[in-house]
């Protein structure tokens, strides 16, 4: 079989698919691409006839030249009749949770330190009886016991953000051979965990909106003021707006691209904008650094977003504690949509209810784009004639 096969363009534009696919390079050397999107370069080979597989890191923290460097460092040791697994099983009998913990959260560059010391103290709290075991010891029903005291003392929503963080620990875990499976993707929360009851968010009536929006501009241009407005124009969760980022702006096309990453279903969702939408957003870059990554930067941290309760306290000092919250502007907006005969698959669309359909392999963010251009054009001006500052 010819190696060295795959070129860096390749890698680069690897996407994921319905299903987990691999791409060859040669020499057992293949680059493995999950389901959700991350790359990881695997090195099959056999040791006394028994197929093995070995990972060599994530791309591209490892380039395709690195992991070509380790496959041939692996199978020298091979030549010599080593097998280049030994070390790592001795390291994986060795590691405690504990220490692969620590050592993940660790290498974890790309979330904030508020985050990192989160999920490391609910893992020292929650998960204090299997620490100081060895990872690779670790089953399921060993961890589901813990996560369910979690579940049996009222803790419904926090006990399945613990299994997420030591789901990430045992997935790191696995590709750095130091275990064989994650015993948390094992675990299944609808099934195994309670529910907290929820109540619905306030939400004002389309005939209240008005005097909303005219004890709006009596608070001036405030961010938490543009926030609340952007919101409205938008349809957007209010955590999707104070994650939003300039870099995700297209002001050619006039829309906003959120990632997938920052979507309650993991799909990237394109929003268009109307002309209104664009005037705030003009507002907002005007008062912003030029250094400034969040659209709504958090005073004095151009690093941070704006805290997810402002535009909250921004309805509370209007009167409208317990009346209207900044996902509110939603249920307003789809029911104005829906009295005014658009396209209900647009309106879900717009809202990013897509729901799951197995038959279709592939979900288009722009769909029904046009459709949900002229609609949210259209709520636009109708906010403006209900008191929402004109263009």
């Amino acid at each position: 079989m010819p190696t060295n096969t795959l070129t860096d363009a390749r890698c680069k534009g690897a996407k994921p698919a319905e299903k987990p696919y691999k791409l060859f390079d040669g020499g057992g050397l293949h680059l493995y691409v999950s389901a959700t999107g991350s790359r990881t370069w695997r090195l099959a080979y056999r040791v006394a006839g028994k197929p093995q597989t070995m990972s060599l890191g994530p791309y591209p923290e490892v380039s395709l030249s690195e992991a070509r460097a380790k496959r041939d460092e692996a199978k020298k040791a091979l030549i010599d009749g080593k097998d280049p697994m030994a070390p790592r099983r001795i390291s994986r009998q060795a590691m405690t949770l504990k220490e692969a913990s620590d050592a993940y959260w660790a290498g974890r560059k790309d979330v904030s330190a508020s985050y990192r010391s989160n999920a490391e103290r609910g893992i020292e709290m929650h998960l204090s009886r299997l620490l100081a075991r060895p990872i690779s010891t670790i089953t399921r029903e060993d961890l589901l016991g813990e996560l369910l005291r979690m579940d049996a003392a009222g803790l419904h929503v926090y006990v399945r953000k613990v299994r997420m963080w030591i789901g990430q620990v045992f997935e790191w875990a696995v590709e750095n051979s130091l275990t064989l499976s994650n015993p948390a993707a094992l675990i299944r929360p609808e099934k195994a965990f309670g529910r907290t009851k929820t109540t619905s968010f306030a939400a004002l009536s389309l005939r209240e909106v008005p005097e909303f929006l005219q004890r709006l501009a009596l608070e001036g241009d405030l961010q938490s003021v543009l926030a609340c407005r952007l919101l409205a124009l938008t349809w957007v969760r209010t955590n999707e707006l104070r994650m939003m980022e300039w870099s995700e702006i297209d002001e050619a096309t006039q829309t906003w691209l959120i990632p997938a990453g920052k979507m309650k279903r993991e799909r990237e969702h394109l929003v268009p904008l109307s002309l209104q939408a664009i005037e705030v957003l003009k507002q907002l870059r005007a008062r912003c650094r030029p250094e400034a990554r969040y659209v709504f930067s958090a005073p004095h941290r151009m690093d941070r977003p704006m805290s997810e309760n402002a535009v909250l306290y921004l309805m509370a000092r209007m009167g409208y504690k317990g009346r209207m919250t900044g996902h509110g502007w939603r249920s307003v907006a789809s029911t104005w949509a829906n009295e005014n005969g658009y396209s209900p698959d647009a309106i879900e669309r717009q809202l990013a209810h897509v729901p799951d359909n197995k038959i279709r392999a592939v979900y288009n963010r722009a769909e029904y784009l046009s459709d949900r251009k002229t609609m949210l054009q259209d709520w636009a001006d109708w906010l403006n004639g209900c008191g929402l500052t004109p263009v």
